[in-house]
């Protein structure tokens, strides 16, 4: 019993964390002081470099980690809503992911041999889940068919890359157009990205 506890308290404290990093990421950066993190995880700086001892580890594990859980949300997005609206939400649901995290791009390109393997990741997780969205959308007759799992998830990376000229939303902005350019005209739903101060159809819409 005492190993199994302490295994299952060894596992509370990794989600801990991870939950905490993903928060920190957000709002101060990759580079934010470990105490930050720790704090929020309610855990000691000693337990975060026992699971992590390179920042990069945490960096890598965060992002992994939310594009597990982006790939998990395609069939509950798939039995809630219209097959175009599920492939939309899922969407947006990506794009936040990759637009709201700051610095990970700069972390990704850094060159540390820890990021090795995850663009492979990322591909193997996310390329199926969209794949899957898509031919339903596809079959359903509401998305036209000429697009890959690949071009959007290249083209969400690409859109959502930050530009010091433009507001922070304006990746959704552009991923809202290709949603939009990618229906055939047979549904009505709108593409369920929010643009507050702009007037059109991209109000959120639940089916």
């Amino acid at each position: 019993m005492g190993t199994r506890r302490k295994r299952t308290d060894a596992q509370r404290n990794l989600e801990s964390l991870l939950e905490a990093a993903k928060a920190v990421f957000m709002t101060s950066g990759v580079d934010a002081p470990a105490k930050e993190i720790t704090d929020l995880a309610g855990v000691g700086v000693g337990t975060l470099y026992r699971h992590f001892p390179q920042r990069s580890h945490l960096i890598k594990a965060v992002i992994e980690r939310e594009i597990d859980a982006c790939a998990d949300a395609g069939p509950a997005l798939a039995a809630e809503h219209t097959p175009a609206t599920a492939l939309a939400r899922w969407l947006d649901r990506l794009t936040e992911f990759v637009a709201t995290k700051r610095g990970f791009a700069a972390a990704l390109h850094s060159g540390d041999p820890a990021y090795d393997g995850l663009s492979a990741y990322l591909m193997e997780k996310l390329a199926p889940a969209l794949g899957s969205l898509l031919d339903t959308a596809v079959t359903a007759g509401e998305i036209r068919p000429e697009v890959s799992p690949q071009d959007l998830l290249y083209a969400v990376a690409k859109l959502c890359t930050p530009l010091p000229t433009e507001e922070p939303d304006h990746g959704r902005r552009m991923v809202t157009l290709i949603v939009d350019g990618l229906r055939t005209g047979n549904t009505s739903a709108a593409p369920p990205f929010a643009n507050p101060g702009r007037s059109g159809p991209v109000a959120d819409r639940r089916e």
